[in-house]
């Protein structure tokens, strides 16, 4: 709906602007230029880009048109579930949750955070991270420095898509010059028609610069700037799993480790410390009556 509010706003402003100077809206309905700046501009996508971004970039557009980010309640639910996987780990030992961390789906205490699966890249680098603790990999530095590296690599991967699109973005205007300069061309070969004639076909010939400029600067640019929003959003998903899980292994107790992770969130999504306690609190309640149903 945002999207789609965003696109109303930018053509009405622009062609409601030019109609109130007088302009004449015929005049900028050029099916050829539109042909000539799309077309080219989805051939060059199409050269420039593997195909797993191709795949890619309908999803993330859709994505965008959807407005589905990471809300604050999946980060809560990710920092509540960090909470009670090494509250468990501490207590017990990282064996009490290797059978947890090797088949996420049969787990209890994964399935206390139902949204956790659908964010299903972040589960699996808490699963392989908690495995090598698991393993005797308990040194902090290496096991940060390593998901960091990772994390890097993440990072390069979500914003393949955004960056793509940026950059078809930035070419739009130079394709918008092309299909001008064809147009002028095109008018310079018609030098001996009436003035009336030769007029239309310039400014026909200078649209395709207008729609160039505009299809970069208001739309696909703020998508791919959308895109990009989006990512970083899922991205921080990892960084807090890192910090929660850098801080456990400098010695830090569970709820200390829930603090570490939450905040690193920026601050529109970042739950409050109260909204922390109360989401690990019930996850220890729960804990608790299956110790006692299991009794």
């Amino acid at each position: 709906m945002r999207l789609l509010f965003g696109i109303v706003a930018v053509f009405l402003s622009v062609l409601g602007g030019f109609a109130a100077m007088g302009g004449r809206m015929g005049v900028l309905w050029q099916p050829v230029e539109i042909v000539i700046i799309i077309g080219a501009g989805i051939g060059g996508y199409v050269i420039a880009n593997t195909p797993n971004v191709l795949r890619e970039t309908l999803g993330t557009v859709g994505a965008v048109a959807r407005g589905r980010r990471t809300s604050k309640s999946d980060y809560l639910d990710v920092i509540a579930l960090l909470y009670a996987l090494l509250r468990v780990a501490k207590s017990k030992g990282m064996s009490q949750i290797e059978a947890d961390i090797d088949r996420p789906s049969d787990s209890p205490i994964f399935g206390q955070y139902p949204a956790v699966f659908r964010q299903e890249r972040c589960l699996t680098f808490l699963c392989d991270y908690l495995r090598l603790i698991a393993l005797g990999q308990d040194n902090p530095h290496d096991l940060e420095a390593l998901m960091s590296e990772e994390i890097e690599t993440i990072s390069r991967e979500l914003n393949q898509v955004p960056k793509a699109l940026q950059n078809l973005a930035d070419a739009l205007p130079a394709l918008g010059i092309v299909a001008a300069v064809l147009g002028v061309i095109n008018a310079m070969s018609a030098i001996s028609e009436p003035p009336e004639v030769l007029g239309h076909m310039i400014g026909g010939a200078l649209t395709g610069t207008f729609l160039g400029v505009l299809l970069s600067y208001g739309l696909v640019g703020p998508i791919a700037s959308a895109a990009r929003h989006r990512r970083e959003s899922e991205l921080n998903l990892f960084i807090c799993v890192k910090a929660g899980l850098g801080a456990y292994l400098r010695g830090s107790p569970p709820q200390v480790c829930a603090e570490f992770a939450r905040k690193v969130l920026y601050a529109d999504i970042q739950p409050s410390l109260a909204e922390v306690e109360v989401a690990t609190t019930l996850s220890s309640q729960a804990k608790a009556r299956e110790g006692r149903q299991a009794a």
